[in-house]
Formats: structure tokens, C-alpha cells, sequence
């Protein structure tokens, strides 16, 4: 399949000349393009209008003077990965941005690193501007996916070099394809981070934040990010929290190998994260109980893993584009996942602005009101935590041979991971709310909670992963008769039917990873994930209410 690209260095901008016609007077030339840029500046309004801005606040007072020092170091860090990914999802922002007049319209630019609203599909939202390349800036324009497959058909290490997280895809001198170590292509920002990062490092006071960062900035020199993986997952009393680099896959919709970057300055509150700890130690018993064959949950999810609280204080990058994560679970890296596991990160001051300011108003106006009450602020907490911990169950490598499932599955992995830890999250609520080990009095406040925030996902579009994935959900669902619509436009929910159907799409999910089924993910995203006219009609409603979409965080 070719896929069109266009240069980075390009401006895909209508000028007034291009966009008049040849024989037209000029005068008329003049009032028709003004007359489509206000057009275009007014779409755009509507377009910001989507979301809400949020200031960052975060309780500073546990921090010692030290860490106070630490902070600003680490925030210059985050932010060196700002310029990095603008040039991996658009390319050079400084022609484009200076040439922004309106301050909406650069705004908007800003908020998604280029002209391609990522709240909309990644429909372009400037004039002459055509699709987002699906590779974004990480492949030669002019390539095709079956060049690069043939390519790495061969194997070895260039094929690896070639499919690896950390490098960029370019053409050599004789026009073959060659890949290019990010921290080579990117050198000055990774030496910049990396500079703070040390700088950072000489004042931490706790003895694995110092090593971590430390590694860190080995990493972004090295691109050899494993040592600090296993750094961070060591590290426990640390009060400042730092995730930077190359992480997620999601920009990469041609195959889903790069990885992007972003930056993360964080706080963490012991208060909340020492409620937290006890969950991780339940992870292999309830590995053990999830409803699929046994050769899917085979694997045994490290003992490692921890769950801690945070305020954000910065982010920068990938996770400050488009719709904003209130959750984080990382490292990616499976073979640090299993020896490790993982660490989960609840981002409570963004998690509050978006249930207060966005899901609320989705119940009030789509969920019935016997129902209403049910969507509570803690019930979303331990479906937006558990769907951090459930990445960590189920199989992290084919049962037949086909290397890890995210390799298996390449650019559709993403989406069904996460759809595979919504799904597992709420199994993993009902096992523990049966022990007496949740905060929620009820599951169903959990089923409903999730219902609402099905609502609030969907409407990231499909160029999201959570997008593409609550999308599945809830026409699967829908399917089970998990609830349904009633003639007031609002949805009931059936949590007897909701059960039956966590079980069943758990099962389908965890059996396309464990195959490996590249094939099948895509009959399943076919099957299950267009939006339909009905579900359509009622997000244009929440929009009509004035509803926000996400957020932006003036920081």
C-alpha cells in the first residue's frame, strides 16, 4: 500500500495567490481567501472549544529544599522533549508557527504539534493541508510499507535497527533505507535533557532517583534505555517523579515501532499511594482468575509492581498533545515487565479536573437518573487504576512462537492493549470487591461509572488508542445487551449483562494477543469499531451542551 507523506520542511499552508484562481480579479481574489480564512479561523474557534484549561496546581510542601532545587532542572528536561516531538508528529515548527497570525488558531496548532486535530481522526484544520502521513515524521516521505517489509524480511541487525523503538527511518546516499539512532537524529535535545538530568542528579538526596536519573541521562546519549528502566522500577522512597524520553508507540500508526517523546515532572502523594500498595501483591492471584484458557494467562506478572498517586506538575510532548492521560503505566519494555513488572501512575489532580469538569456532565446528560447517582469520583479512580494494573495481566508473548504480542500485532497493538486493561480492569474490581478490598460500596457503581466514561473516551476519536478502544467496547457491549438506550436518549445499564460481557470481550482481546492474530485484530477493529449513527447523534448532543471534550493545561 503506498502511503502519501509530505516533507517536513514543507508549509502546507494556502497562501492567498495559491488559493486564488489565475483569471479572477484580485480584488475578488482578496475578499474570497479573506472570506475562507475567517471561515477557517471560526472552524478553528469551534475546534479549541472542545476542551477547558485546567491550571496545574500541586502541593509543593513535602519537598525539601533540595528536591525545590531539583524541580526546574527537571522541568527544562521534560521540555528539551517538546521540540523532539513536534519534529516526530509534524516536523519543524518554525515556519508554520510563525506564520500564525491568529492567537486561536496557534493555539490549536500548538495543542496538537502540527495542522491535524487529533480530537477529529487527525483531520487537517488548515487549508491546503492534506492527511497525516500514518508514519508521521519517522520514514523516508516517499516510502512504502512494502519496501519496508521487504527490507527487514531478511532479519538480522539491520532489520532490527530498522524496526527498533529508538531510531528514525531515512534514505543513504544510494537510496536504500537506513535507520538513524534517535540520539543522533535528535542530539541536541537528548544532550540538553541529559545535561539537566545530571545537574538533577547532583542534588537528589534519595540514593535511586540520584542512580535513575543518572541512567536516564546515560540513556538519551546511548539510546540503550534498559538500565534506567530497571532504575526506576528500584527506586520506592522517592518523592519527585520523573518519566522523559522516547516511551509510546501511538504516533507510529504505520506500524506502530517508534517510539515518541515526552517528558513527565510529577509528586508523588504518600499519603494516597500508601492506600494504593496493597493492590500490586494481588497481581497472580488474579492473573490466575482471569476468565480465558489457561495457555493465555500462562505468564506471571512480577511481584515488582507498584501503584503510587501523583499531582502533575509538567508535561511536555506526546503526553501534553491533543486529549491529556490521567494514568500511566509503564515501563514498556516486556522483558523488564517480567522481571519487574510495572509501575502505575494515578495523576490525581488531572483525574479530578476531567471527572468534576467533563464526566459528570456526560452522566447528568446520557446516563438515566435512577442510575446518575452512580457515577462518583471514587468509582472512577479504581476503574482508571485498574486499568493501569490490568496492563500488567494477561500475556505479554504469543503462545506460538510469534515474539512478543506488541511486535506481533505492530500497529494495531496499541488500541486492543487498551482495550484489553478497560476490560480487565473492571474484572479485576469485581474479583476484589467480592474480597472486601475496594473503596466503592457497589460494583454497579463501577459498571455505571465505566458506561459514562465510555462516553467521554469515545469522544477522542479513533485516532486515539483509547478512542479506537472504548469504541469497541461499547459496540461489543452494546451487543451483550450490557445496556441500552431508552426513548429519553439516555442508557440504562444491565449489570447482570455488563458481567457477562467484561468476560467475553476479555476473552476474545487476550485470545487475538496470545495468537498473535494481526489479521484477526483487523476484522475486529472493522467489526467493532465505527461509530454509529445513534452513538453519533448523542455525542453531537454533549457538544451541543457545551460539554468539553479534554483538557489544556496552562502551566
Amino acid at each position: 500500500m503506498n502511503h502519501r507523506r509530505y516533507p517536513t520542511s514543507l508549509l502546507l499552508i494556502c497562501t492567498l495567490a495559491a488559493c486564488a484562481t489565475q483569471s479572477e480579479p484580485a480584488a475578488t481574489a482578496d475578499s474570497t481567501a479573506g472570506a475562507a480564512n475567517r471561515q477557517q479561523a471560526a472552524t478553528v474557534a469551534q475546534r479549541m472549544a472542545k476542551y477547558t484549561t485546567v491550571k496545574l496546581t500541586a502541593d509543593t510542601s513535602a519537598l525539601t529544599p533540595k528536591e525545590r532545587q531539583m524541580l526546574p532542572l527537571l522541568i527544562d528536561a521534560a521540555r528539551a522533549m517538546d521540540d523532539v516531538f513536534w519534529r516526530e508528529a509534524y516536523g519543524d515548527p518554525a515556519p508554520l508557527l510563525s506564520s500564525m497570525t491568529d492567537p486561536v488558531m496557534r493555539q490549536f496548532v500548538v495543542l496538537n504539534y502540527g495542522p491535524w486535530d487529533r480530537l477529529d481522526d487527525n483531520a487537517p484544520f488548515l487549508a491546503g493541508v492534506g492527511p497525516k502521513p500514518k508514519g508521521a515524521g519517522y520514514y523516508p516521505v516517499d516510502m512504502t510499507k512494502a519496501e519496508f517489509d521487504s527490507a527487514v524480511a531478511t532479519g538480522g541487525a539491520r532489520a532490527d535497527s530498522l524496526k527498533s523503538l529508538y531510531t528514525i527511518v531515512r534514505r543513504n546516499a544510494a537510496r536504500a533505507l537506513e535507520a538513524v539512532p534517535f540520539h543522533v537524529a535528535f542530539a541536541a535535545q537528548h544532550q540538553l535533557a541529559a545535561s539537566k538530568l545530571r545537574a538533577a542528579a547532583a542534588l537528589a538526596e534519595d540514593a535511586g532517583l540520584r542512580r535513575y536519573l543518572t541512567l536516564r541521562a546515560d540513556a538519551l546519549i546511548t539510546d540503550n534505555y534498559k538500565p534506567s528502566d530497571l532504575a526506576w522500577m528500584d527506586m520506592k522512597n522517592n518523592t519527585l517523579e520523573l518519566v522523559i524520553g522516547p516511551i509510546e508507540t501511538y504516533e507510529d500508526a504505520l506500524f506502530g515501532y517508534k517510539a515518541t517523546h515526552e517528558g513527565f515532572v510529577l509528586i508523588k502523594d504518600k499519603e494516597w499511594s500508601g492506600r494504593l500498595a496493597k493492590y500490586a501483591a494481588m497481581l497472580p492471584g488474579l492473573q490466575r482468575g482471569i476468565p480465558v484458557a489457561e495457555q493465555y494467562k500462562r505468564e506471571i506478572p512480577a511481584a515488582g509492581s507498584d501503584l503510587n498517586a501523583y499531582d502533575v506538575v509538567f508535561v511536555s510532548g506526546d503526553a501534553n498533545s491533543g486529549s491529556k492521560t490521567i494514568a500511566i503505566n509503564l515501563p514498556n519494555d516486556e522483558e523488564v515487565q517480567l522481571k519487574k513488572g510495572t509501575r502505575r501512575l494515578q495523576l490525581k489532580n488531572a483525574m479530578r479536573a476531567k471527572f468534576d469538569r467533563i464526566l459528570l456532565p456526560i452522566a447528568r446528560e446520557l446516563i438515566v437518573d435512577d442510575q446518575v447517582s452512580q457515577v462518583t469520583f471514587d468509582s472512577f479512580f479504581e476503574n482508571v487504576m485498574f486499568h493501569e494494573v490490568a496492563h500488567g495481566l494477561g500475556i505479554k508473548n504469543t503462545i506460538n512462537d510469534k515474539g512478543p504480542v506488541r511486535t506481533a500485532l505492530k500497529e494495531r497493538y496499541s488500541s486492543l492493549e487498551e482495550g484489553k486493561a478497560d476490560i480487565l480492569g473492571l474484572y479485576m474490581i469485581r474479583q476484589l470487591s467480592a474480597q472486601n478490598e475496594t473503596a466503592t460500596p457497589a460494583m454497579d457503581d463501577n459498571y455505571v461509572t465505566f458506561l459514562a466514561g465510555l462516553f467521554r473516551s469515545v469522544r477522542f476519536g479513533a485516532a486515539s488508542a483509547h478512542g479506537r478502544a472504548n469504541v469497541a467496547a461499547f459496540n461489543f457491549l452494546e451487543k451483550m445487551g450490557a445496556f441500552t438506550r431508552e426513548p429519553s436518549g439516555k442508557y440504562r445499564l444491565n449489570a447482570v449483562k455488563m458481567r457477562e460481557g467484561v468476560d467475553a470481550l476479555s476473552g476474545r482481546i487476550l485470545e487475538l494477543q496470545g495468537n498473535g492474530d494481526y489479521d484477526g485484530s483487523g476484522r475486529f477493529a472493522d467489526e467493532l469499531g465505527k461509530i454509529g449513527a445513534t452513538l453519533q447523534g448523542d455525542l453531537d448532543r454533549l457538544g451541543s451542551r457545551s460539554i468539553p471534550v479534554d483538557i489544556v493545561y496552562d502551566q
